[in-house]
């Protein structure tokens, strides 16, 4: 049974991936899903924003930021440094320790720190670097080209800085989807990854205050995933990986039908335990047993989207079809 597939350009043992997540910040889970039989790992994002904490954080531990005066931003490049320095060598070791491919991830609002993380996640070893671009587009004072300038800008910045491939993790929060991901494609990324996955926001009524509510996915998101996946898949230059609301092999393979190259899982780790990624490839081959299949190529794609009657399926959003039979 030949689950093997290739992404980025790189040969995955198979196209089940461990997505980025607290999950994946711990080198012996990194370990234990690589026996389980990951196809991949990709590393818990560094946060721009996190680093900014812990800059603030020990600066205040001591004295007020303004005690500081000319000395501040030599702390706090050394603060910066103390704390990427400790990711890195946590990145090194995965490297050492693991034979599958180790992705690196990144969060950043910031044009240089994209262009430094994702240098040193090179420096570190990484087979890849997956960009977590999650911009919510609330600024109403931000046009659909500004946020689509700031995606081409940090692609093309990083194109010329690092020679790892680079894919791009998107939010389900564009006016032209479909449009704006087949252009990234064409700006020479690697792979897309939709989608990322949103913090969610809840409210407290008896407090009457703004919180979070539980941020792991729902087997109800697998849905979109499955139609932006089988809408998409023909129509990139580039590979595509799925992700948000897998929860079994059945969902994997329903993405792989649709024309995901890789599925990323996260959500079912934390609620299954690390060693659920070995039910997930038995699943997988299990079902390919089933049906007759030698390998994963015999059948990705299968179900997406073509010039055909099925299309309708995928692109009608209503439930016309559904009410007109009720009797």
């Amino acid at each position: 049974m030949d689950t093997k597939v290739n992404y980025l350009g790189l040969e995955l043992k198979s196209p089940i991936v461990a997505g980025s997540c607290g999950i994946t910040s711990n080198v012996d889970n990194l370990v234990r899903l690589e026996e389980c039989g990951a196809g991949a790992v990709v590393l818990k994002s560094i946060f721009e924003e996190q680093i900014i904490h812990d800059i603030k954080r020990n600066t205040q531990t001591f004295a007020p930021v303004d005690n500081y005066g000319e000395s501040y931003d030599y702390i706090a490049q050394h603060i910066e440094n103390d704390s990427m320095s400790k990711f890195f060598n946590m990145v090194a070791e995965a490297k050492r320790r693991l034979t599958i491919p180790v992705i690196g991830s990144v969060n950043c609002y910031s044009y240089d720190s994209w262009i430094s993380y994702a240098s040193r996640f090179e420096e570190a070893g990484c087979d890849a670097i997956e960009l977590n671009m999650a911009i919510l587009p609330y600024d109403v004072s931000l046009s659909v080209d500004d946020v689509e300038r700031t995606f081409s800008n940090t692609v093309q910045a990083l194109r010329k800085s690092v020679s790892i491939p680079i894919s791009i993790k998107v939010g389900p929060y564009f006016t032209d989807m479909a449009k704006f991901m087949q252009q990234l494609s064409w700006s020479g990324v690697a792979g897309i990854t939709m989608f990322n996955k949103s913090l969610c926001i809840d409210i407290d009524t008896e407090r009457e205050e703004l919180g979070h509510a539980d941020s792991l996915s729902s087997p109800n998101e697998l849905y979109n995933t499955v139609r932006w996946t089988a809408i998409m898949a023909n129509k990139l230059r580039c590979d595509l990986s799925a992700t948000t609301g897998v929860s079994d092999a059945d969902d994997v393979v329903k993405l792989l039908l649709a024309g995901a190259k890789t599925v990323q899982v996260a959500s079912c780790l934390y609620r299954n335990g690390v060693d659920y990624m070995k039910d997930l490839n038995e699943g997988l081959r299990a079902w390919m047993e089933k049906k007759g299949y030698a390998s994963v190529k015999q059948f990705c794609g299968k179900l997406a989207m073509k010039q055909n009657e099925q299309a309708s399926v995928l692109l009608r959003t209503q439930f016309m079809r559904y009410f007109a039979e009720i009797q």
